[in-house]
């Protein structure tokens, strides 16, 4: 037996992933356990969670993998900081103490931090490298043009490269300054979102602007060439040198200084969204393309922060020249874990991989579960009324009549998701057709933006029936946008056969307004009966109840807290918002039966 644990940290979203043999066994990031969002703290607690999924001690791994090479990130950050030297004072004088005390002294610090053995030895990968294999070595492509694209890692920002069989190949490099991923998160933090977490946020504000800005900042911010290579022009940026992202000649481009945090949105800042986006992928299409010349090859796969852009993504897809794409779940840093323990087993140890099986990332299943017995506990140290359904059609019954209801449904089920998406398994489900359900969700129940959309889940099977994926790709991971098909392409004539149990007039007349995003488009969960056997089954039931082949999924949580991932977390988050019901394992809890000294107290939840 071969044990690799891969570590990410110090940086954001910090995670830890175990591999034995080959196979993920578990993975996770940190900020579940320690309800920091975006923790960027040693993954003390997702470490242990890895290690007890496979009954292993410290003792018992065979290597550590740390995600990339600190002495080459210090490299970086003192060439940058000299050079804009004396500007860069404040910026370096913050940056120094954090290096001093651990990270120049990494093996040292992880050696520490695990009580690891002398005998176990610890591998330092490339930040970009990392990233890559985890595009493509859980990939289900036997060779595949590789793409990573964020905001920088020791020195690259994008990379393009080449997976064959057991062995990914970096071939050519954008380096610092010059980032995709820091303009995208320049423009969030110019828009008053917090950099690191609300570049979503901006992407889900871009189909309400136009994109007005698009020109001047395809040839004023940057110098973009036919391959998606680009330089910034930095006298618009102070990344490199301060502690803020834009400079004063940006906001006199921009129309305006930055806005500040929970003021109001005006057009202005729809329109510079919308030029964001738009930028953003030409340059991911441009890329494609010239991954594709310098590969030759049919697939594409992608991992690093902008990979999580889903809007971009389905139009490299529709336009490019991939036949499919297939994009790593937890495609930011905390994916980074994952693929360093894939490189060494794969590439450093030489053992082949096989894709008979489709991806192996366990449709992102990688996370703690918790059984009925621990579950019940929960319940019964909070005096919660509850209703015990162990046989699985009366849970999933009870489930699609309360969402017949109206109710509003947390869903935890089985193993915790592993990345920034609920799949199915930490979930907040409820009925698309709605047309003010959208508002409440938000409101009531997230507590964040009236502007941001909700995804819809599908049974894979009836995906292509009601939305348009590009090249009628699946999407189990919920990383690309379809746009919600028309009744010009829903025929219900004789020769066209609906699968059973759905008949095509009622998907005519749905329009599905809860989410619909203003562009028509939605973020489609195609979900997959064998990765997902639970969450399809009921799906399928709500079919067969309601006619509707579609539900509301997102994540279980409220602005500003990670997703929740023990029984107590759901029950915390379920009773201090408006969720109407839990379904949590095999218990069904009605907020509506709960005694008033169950009922936690109201909490004021942190912005993100």
């Amino acid at each position: 037996m071969t044990a690799i644990l891969g570590i990410s940290a110090f940086y954001h979203d910090s995670a830890a992933a175990l591999v034995v043999d080959g196979l993920i066994v578990s993975a996770a990031q940190e900020e579940r356990f320690s309800r920091v969002k975006h923790d960027a703290a040693f993954p003390r607690r997702a470490i242990a969670y890895c290690l007890s999924a496979a009954g292993l001690n410290i003792a018992d791994l065979d290597y550590v993998v740390f995600y990339e090479k600190p002495f080459w990130k210090f490299e970086r950050l003192l060439e940058t900081h000299l050079a804009f030297a004396p500007r860069s004072y404040q910026a370096f004088r913050r940056a120094m103490p954090s290096w001093l005390s651990s990270k120049l002294t990494m093996t040292r610090e992880l050696r520490s931090q695990l009580n690891l053995p002398r005998s176990v030895p610890i591998v330092y990968m490339d930040h970009h490298q990392s990233h890559a294999a985890s595009a493509f070595l859980p990939s289900p492509f036997e060779e595949a043009a590789i793409l990573t694209v964020d905001g920088v890692g020791e020195w690259s920002t994008t990379c393009i490269g080449h997976g064959r069989a057991n062995q990914v190949e970096l071939i050519e490099e954008l380096r610092f300054p010059h980032s995709l991923g820091l303009l995208y998160s320049a423009v969030t933090a110019y828009l008053g979102f917090r950099v690191n977490g609300g570049e979503y946020k901006v992407m889900g504000l871009a189909p309400y602007g136009q994109p007005r800005f698009a020109d001047c900042m395809q040839h004023q911010l940057i110098d973009l060439k036919d391959d998606g290579s680009f330089r910034l022009d930095m006298q618009y940026f102070d990344f490199g040198h301060a502690m803020r992202m834009t400079s004063a000649r940006f906001h006199r481009l921009m129309g305006g200084p930055p806005r500040r945090a929970e003021s109001a949105i005006e057009t202005r800042h729809l329109d510079i969204a919308a030029s964001l986006q738009q930028v953003t992928g030409e340059i991911l299409l441009r890329l494609s393309r010239h991954a594709h010349a310098r590969t030759g090859v049919r697939h594409l796969v992608m991992a690093g922060g902008v990979a999580l852009n889903c809007v971009a993504n389905s139009h490299l897809l529709a336009e490019g020249p991939f036949d499919q794409l297939w994009i790593q779940p937890a495609a930011g840093d905390a994916g980074g874990a994952l693929g360093a323990a894939m490189f060494v087993w794969h590439q450093l140890l030489q053992h082949p991989r096989s894709t008979s099986r489709g991806d192996a990332m366990q449709g992102a299943l990688l996370g703690p579960s918790f059984d009925a017995h621990q579950i019940c506990e929960m319940l019964q140290t909070h005096g919660a009324v509850y209703r015990h359904c162990p046989q699985r059609e009366q849970l999933l019954q009870a489930t699609v009549e309360l969402l017949g209801d109206q109710h509003v449904v947390g869903w935890f089920q089985g193993r915790m998701e592993f990345g920034p998406r609920a799949l199915g398994a930490r979930s907040i489900l409820a009925d698309p057709r709605s047309p003010t359900m959208a508002q409440r969700l938000n409101e009531k129940v997230k507590r964040r933006e009236t502007f941001r959309p909700f995804a819809p889940s599908i049974p894979a099977e009836l995906a292509p029936r009601v939305f348009d994926l590009p090249k009628a790709q699946g999407n189990p991971y919920m990383l690309l946008t379809a746009g919600l098909a028309d009744d010009q392409r829903l025929p219900v004539s004789s020769d066209d056969q609906a699968p059973a149990g759905l008949e095509r007039r009622h998907i005519v007349r749905s329009r599905l307004p809860a989410i619909t995003h203003v562009d028509y488009s939605a973020r489609v969960q195609a979900v997959d009966a064998h990765s997902q056997p639970m969450f399809h089954q009921l799906l399928t039931r709500w079919l067969q109840y309601s006619e509707c082949p579609v539900l509301i999924n997102t994540s279980f949580n409220v602005r500003g807290e990670p997703l929740v991932c023990s029984p107590e977390d759901a029950w915390q988050c379920f009773m201090s918002t408006d969720m109407d019901a839990l379904v949590i394992g095999d218990y069904v809890v009605l907020k509506s039966e709960q005694l008033p000294e169950t009922a936690a107290a109201k909490r004021h939840w942190p912005a993100d």
